[in-house]
């Protein structure tokens, strides 16, 4: 496979913030009366603000957004145990030295992003999507329109990098190429995916006079 650029999920796909993400949604379904697993079965790969509307029919839209920033507050504060998935720091290094174009679109917000990337001892992306950036989250392409925008490529051109159901579905409906990894068996339209992987030590990456071209190891 060969593409010119990379757009990386964060949550699930670089970084293991699994502990931490089920922490704060647990917290906040017990105190607002709701099953945590029901909760924790929704969330993943979609942003806050979606779930938080899902959970609260009918609540007015400044309730919600009352919530959501407790939330984010607990969330970018609470990043014991957040570290980064195996192969994903030398991954992104790699890419570095090449000098290929990368970037992270992900749901979270500004302050969780930042905070658990962090954590997890990622390199700086130049490119950094998040919640506040598009109007329509994932599983819409939004997201992933916007970060192949700012790299400056067709949509085409640009690998996303994805573990949950919804970002497998914005990064297929925004045209761009999807590596699956550790997706969950039952996720929608795994057959489109063009490669599926359960570790991002799976994956050599070598420059082309094209872009990169992408093999898998091991």
């Amino acid at each position: 496979m060969e593409c010119k650029g990379f757009l990386f999920d964060l949550d699930g796909t670089l970084v293991d913030s699994l502990p931490a993400v089920e922490r704060a949604w647990t917290q906040w379904a017990m105190r607002r009366g709701v099953n945590p697993q029901d909760v924790l079965a929704f969330i993943h790969g979609k942003q806050a603000i979606t779930s938080l509307r899902h959970f609260m029919p009918g609540a007015r839209e400044a309730e919600i957004q009352h919530e959501h920033d407790l939330l984010e507050q607990v969330e970018a504060q609470d990043t014991e145990g957040v570290r980064a998935l195996p192969g994903a720091v030398a991954l992104l290094a790699r890419l570095n030295q090449l000098g290929m174009p990368w970037a992270i679109v992900t749901s979270g917000s500004i302050p969780v992003a930042t905070a658990r990337r962090a954590a997890a001892g990622l390199p700086q992306p130049e490119v950094f999507i998040t919640a506040e950036q598009v109007e329509h989250g994932k599983p819409q392409p939004d997201a992933y329109l916007l970060g192949a925008e700012r790299l400056g490529l067709a949509p085409q051109h640009c690998m996303v990098v994805e573990d949950a159901a919804a970002g497998i579905l914005s990064g297929l409906a925004a045209g761009c190429q999807v590596i699956a990894v550790n997706a969950p068996a039952d996720a929608p339209q795994l057959d489109r995916v063009s490669l599926r992987l359960t570790s991002l030590e799976q994956i050599a990456v070598n420059r082309t006079e094209q872009g990169a071209r992408i093999e898998t190891i091991g």
